[in-house]
């Protein structure tokens, strides 16, 4: 009998039978994969950065240090980071592996190494999740992450529950778009995105994908998770109230003609930030794997581009080297 969605709820457009699905119909057209493989390999893409490698460490790169006990975010490169609100540690999406892959000898690989080890970490509260991706979600780390810190809660989207309980999990709050759940004085709410979700060739959109607001007394900070652009984004402030911060992806654009349907290019993230009011951001998901055409700098370099093109930008877009802190006001403050 054909898999059916245990979580349907026919009152919600995000759910179907099958699955989950986006609220704009978005979709590829059949070849449109083998298409942009073959393009890719024909232009020997993606190219290395200006200057290669080793350039783009020494400029985009640092050792995360974790100190002091205000509200903050170490961006750990690609989704991944380290938010200390209240005192309490939260990490999201954490790949540290040498390899976004269900295996260890192919899959993309690691192009800048992880900004802290494991065992540097604080005492972690909780992992949020964004969706099974594995540059999102990897394996390896998480049972890492589990022999240092056994308790530790994981908040997930629908239908991830299971698979974290078979890999020993014992904490974990699973949540559709738009529910709540408290934690230690925090309210953190998943929240819609424009993406996907798919582990084997066997399940497709059978987990969802979100973002999350983790929201405070004195500020609410977004993690856009892995999303497209999509107008629907803007509901989130219009619900939850204004953002304060907001983490927002920049990379794996290219080609935007195949890309752009599940993320954000440097130019979207600008005009979905201003249509925020231009709060304090910053860019993620770039400078560690090469998932799509852009050189690995590239997002950074039309990021720059774009801000310095926009007349109000001011300096609220900041652009951080992975492992670098970012000190976060609270609302008194903005």
């Amino acid at each position: 009998m054909a898999w059916q969605n245990p979580w349907y709820n026919p009152d919600l457009a995000h759910h179907t039978r099958e699955g989950f699905k986006n609220l704009t119909d978005v979709n590829h057209q059949p070849g449109d994969v083998e298409r942009w493989r073959k393009e890719r390999r024909a232009a020997g893409l993606p190219r290395a950065p200006q200057g290669g490698y080793d350039a783009f460490m020494q400029q985009w790169w640092q050792r995360a240090e974790i100190t002091g006990h205000d509200d903050g975010v170490w961006w750990l490169g690609h989704a991944s980071m380290l938010l200390r609100v209240d005192g309490i540690y939260l990490l999201t999406d954490p790949v540290f592996s040498h390899r976004a892959s269900p295996v260890t000898f192919t899959g993309p690989t690691r192009k800048t190494p992880p900004a802290l080890h494991i065992e540097d970490l604080p005492a972690l509260d909780a992992i949020l999740i964004s969706h099974n991706h594995y540059d999102h979600l990897d394996t390896r780390t998480l049972r890492a992450l589990l022999k240092r810190f056994p308790d530790i809660t994981l908040f997930v989207p629908l239908g991830l529950g299971d698979w974290c309980r078979r890999r020993g999990v014992r904490h974990i709050v699973e949540l559709d778009w738009w529910q709540q759940s408290c934690f230690k004085g925090l309210t953190l709410t998943a929240v819609p995105a424009q993406h996907w979700s798919m582990r084997t060739l066997w399940d497709r959109n059978r987990t969802l994908w979100c973002g999350w607001v983790v929201e405070s007394t004195r500020q609410r900070f977004w993690f856009a998770g892995d999303t497209g652009y999509t107008p629907d984004l803007m509901e989130i402030p219009q619900r939850l109230g204004p953002i304060d911060v907001a983490a927002l992806p920049v990379g794996a654009y290219a080609p935007r003609w195949f890309m752009s349907i599940h993320h954000m290019d440097p130019q979207q993230a600008v005009a979905l930030w201003q249509q925020l009011g231009q709060p304090l951001a910053f860019p993620i998901h770039w400078g560690v794997f090469e998932l799509a055409d852009e050189s690995l700098d590239e997002p950074v370099h039309e990021l720059q581009k774009v801000l310095s093109e926009t007349a109000d930008a001011g300096d609220n877009f900041r652009i951080l080297k992975i492992g670098q802190y970012l000190s976060l006001p609270s609302r008194s403050m903005i």
